[in-house]
């Protein structure tokens, strides 16, 4: 594999796995990531929370020193408790050792806290209300966390709080906190930092996201469209998390984004889950129609 010609000729490299898990094949697309540090790349990107890999990135940028912790906390589904995760994340920290910090990888995250459940909002939404110093309370409105975070919430339509009067109004409270951080931007950037200003953009795009979720978890269709368009859903936010990385990343070389072919590969996904067949437009193939050549996927295959 010629790696100077795929960093040089593609934005966002997509690393793919049949599977999640410790493996050779997983070892192997570690290393392949790293080599592509060597060549140019300066961020890695993974399926996890975005928001939880804040811990990740700030002890692979030495701003924290505990690894237990950046694992414990920086992934989510799981991911945390793989060996070969850990190794990453212990060899992406030797990386940058050392490095002027503009050379510096950096981790992020492209998920969100949802898939067969999905966190109440309100914690995001809290955050960005404080760090815009508003009085809002969204408590009131969102109610018990666990009625929005338990499984039936997900898998029963009848059950989902994602379509009542309350989820409607926090959409509108998400939509309005967005747009007044951007009007914010000035001052609490200035009396705050950049860094601080983007993680609570974070927040906010989060918590809509997890209103977007639940609202279509609400709707009452046969179980195979339910799940295809949940599944739609939650890459198409993961999509948009990863523009909105590359965005972010775009002066500093490739992004290479490690997760599984079903979310990377360019064409339809498609999986089978109890005995329903869901068909949906995965990240990758949102990517690749608006970067075209500039996105490539690299598939973990038999």
């Amino acid at each position: 594999m010629n790696t100077d010609q795929i960093t040089a000729s593609h934005d966002v490299i997509g690393l793919g796995e049949r599977a999640h898990g410790d493996s050779p094949q997983a070892e192997a697309r570690a290393d392949l990531a790293l080599r592509l540090l060597g060549h140019g790349a300066r961020s890695i990107v993974f399926e996890s929370d975005r928001i939880a890999a804040f811990a990740v990135d700030d002890y692979v940028q030495g701003r924290t020193d505990s690894l237990d912790t950046a694992m414990g906390e920086g992934f989510t589904h799981g991911f945390g408790a793989f060996a070969v995760n850990r190794r990453l994340v212990a060899r992406l920290r030797a990386w940058n050792e050392g490095r002027d910090p503009a050379d510096r990888v950096a981790f992020h995250g492209m998920d969100a806290p949802l898939e067969f459940t999905a966190a109440s909002p309100r914690t995001y939404l809290e955050h960005v209300r404080d760090y815009l110093g508003r009085d809002l309370d969204i408590a009131a409105l969102t109610g018990d966390d666990e009625a929005w975070s338990r499984m039936e919430a997900v898998t029963d339509p009848a059950a989902s709080p994602g379509d009542t009067p309350a989820a409607q109004a926090l959409r509108i409270i998400a939509d309005d906190l967005r747009a007044a951080l951007y009007a914010a931007a000035p001052e609490r950037i200035a009396s705050t930092s950049l860094t601080d200003w983007h993680r609570a953009r974070v927040n906010a795009a989060t918590a809509a996201g997890l209103l977007r979720y639940h609202r279509q978890a609400a709707q009452p269709l046969p179980e195979a469209d339910r799940w295809s368009r949940l599944s739609g859903v939650r890459d198409a936010l993961m999509a948009e998390h990863l523009l909105d990385i590359r965005a972010l990343e775009a002066g500093r070389g490739p992004t290479v984004v490690l997760a599984h072919n079903v979310h990377l590969q360019t064409t339809e996904s498609r999986m089978e889950m109890a005995g329903m067949n869901l068909v949906w437009a995965g990240t990758g193939a949102i990517i690749a129609a608006l970067l075209g050549p500039k996105y490539a996927f690299i598939a973990d295959e038999d």
